[in-house]
């Protein structure tokens, strides 16, 4: 039996970032893992290996759509074996990075999966260890759906979704959320006919409506079709494909459609199973969310970070809070400021957003101003002919201080940084607005929504 300042159970991004901080501030820790490699999901089946398939996927379809434009004349073939491999190559050497920071923050690494077995102890397979305080940060798991059984041949979850041996010719989407319309966008791009099924009346809950209207309409133009306000009360595989019932949610006649493949993608669950919680007390609601004050559960010594609790499931959040817990543990004060966590849609095109949607504001009764500048007068853009888009900046109408922001267009995955730190310090949009930012870049955009919350865009 070993003894430690702290033992985390789950080595993803909240995890290891724990493990990480708890290694830097002195404390002996160690992380328990039952994959076979760090990461845990994002790095393995989740954020990663997506985003190198939405990387390569985009390639091919400009090599078949966009070169001959700008004058590059190819002919491009798709080797779908290798973009799984390469795609399989970045995940390896990533989990290997993360072997790496646990030796050098002298972090121990238990492999099995791990189970409370009451206060202030872990067991990992056959051996029980000691802990002073105890990080659960299992993550999370994909939701199922009455009706629809996941097989990962021809029914998949958002796993098999990134190993799919062949380009469907037919793909049905049950679910408009940010996985299902990322993994989407893949097999389209690289030739699925994608249909994408959504119980509501949009897609993305949760985005700004006018952002999503805008993102739907750029969805389909691309060749995504959408059918909203349907529940799938069915799907049945076969060798070749599958059949799926489709009913409209306000009532009527149900429809079946078929596909070759079906990526069920309506969310996750926290994932608690077999983790011995009631040996310590702790309770989880439906969805098995572990409630948490501050990081700490209702069990003494128990903390939670991560998908597993409370919160947005964003590995951004959960490493926040990794960090977070790590210095109470150690005494410091550690804060996570739940109000500026951003959220990336990583389709082209991209989709970022921080802070309060305009449908919050009016709710909430605050009266504000709304900057917006379209992609389609940036410099940057118009050269590189990726003008969809616009950014929309909304501060408070007495004060002026930044309450949101909502790009869609080009890279706003690495613009929307900005107004997460200005928005940390409380900035006005005229901050912003007189910030010299550098010409041609997109990141212009961001400064003329600025000057747009007061009647002055310079350039459009």
């Amino acid at each position: 039996m070993a003894s430690y300042d702290v033992i985390i159970i789950g080595a993803g991004p909240a995890g290891y970032n724990c493990a990480i901080r708890c290694g830097q501030l002195g404390l002996k820790a160690a992380i328990v893992e039952g994959r076979a490699t760090l990461g845990g999901t994002c790095l393995n089946v989740g954020c990663m290996p997506s985003k190198a398939l939405l990387h390569a996927s985009e390639l091919y379809e400009a090599a078949n759509t966009e070169f001959a434009h700008l004058g590059i004349e190819v002919a491009p073939k798709l080797n779908l074996a290798q973009m799984l491999k390469q795609k399989q190559d970045s995940v390896d050497a990533l989990c290997k990075g993360v072997e790496f920071l646990m030796k050098k923050n002298k972090v121990d690494v238990l492999k099995g999966f791990g189970k409370i077995a009451g206060p202030g102890k872990v067991a990992v397979g056959s051996d029980t260890h000691e802990a002073k305080n105890i990080v659960i940060a299992t993550g999370s798991e994909p939701s199922g759906l009455p009706g629809v059984t996941v097989d990962n041949k021809r029914i998949l979850d958002s796993t098999g979704a990134l190993s799919i041996p062949e380009v469907p010719k037919k793909l049905i989407v049950i679910g408009a959320g940010i996985i299902g319309l990322e993994l989407g966008s893949v097999w389209r791009r690289l030739g699925a006919e994608v249909t994408v099924i959504e119980f509501l009346d949009r897609i993305t809950p949760g985005m700004d409506a006018e952002v999503a209207k805008t993102f739907q309409k750029a969805l389909t133009k691309q060749g995504m079709s959408f059918k909203l306000s349907s529940k799938v009360t069915g799907a049945k595989a076969s060798a070749k494909g599958v059949d799926v019932t489709v009913e409209p949610v306000a009532g009527g006649a149900a429809e079946t459609l078929s596909a070759d493949y079906v990526l069920l993608a309506i969310g996750r669950r926290a994932f608690t199973e077999g983790l011995g919680l009631d040996s310590v007390g702790i309770a989880t609601d439906k969805r098995g969310v572990i409630a948490n004050d501050h990081g700490k559960t209702t069990a003494p010594g128990i903390w939670v970070v991560g998908d597993v609790t409370t919160g947005v499931m964003l590995a951004h959040k959960g490493e926040e809070e990794g960090v977070a817990v790590a210095e109470r543990i150690s005494g410091k004060a550690g804060h996570v400021n739940y109000d500026l966590i951003p959220s990336v849609v990583y389709t082209s095109p991209e989709v970022a957003w921080v802070g309060k949607t305009e449908e919050e504001l009016k709710a909430a009764g605050v009266e504000y101003k709304a900057g917006r500048f379209n992609f389609s007068a940036n410099s940057r853009a118009k050269i590189n002919h990726e003008t969809e888009g616009f950014v929309k900046i909304l501060a408070d109408a007495k004060t002026d201080r930044v309450l949101g922001a909502h790009l869609i267009g080009p890279a706003v995955s690495e613009m929307i940084g900005e107004y997460c730190v200005a928005m940390e310090f409380s900035a006005a949009s005229e901050d912003v607005a007189r910030t010299c930012h550098p010409h041609p870049t997109r990141s212009e955009a961001l400064r003329q929504a600025a000057m747009g919350v007061e009647g002055w865009t310079m350039q459009a």
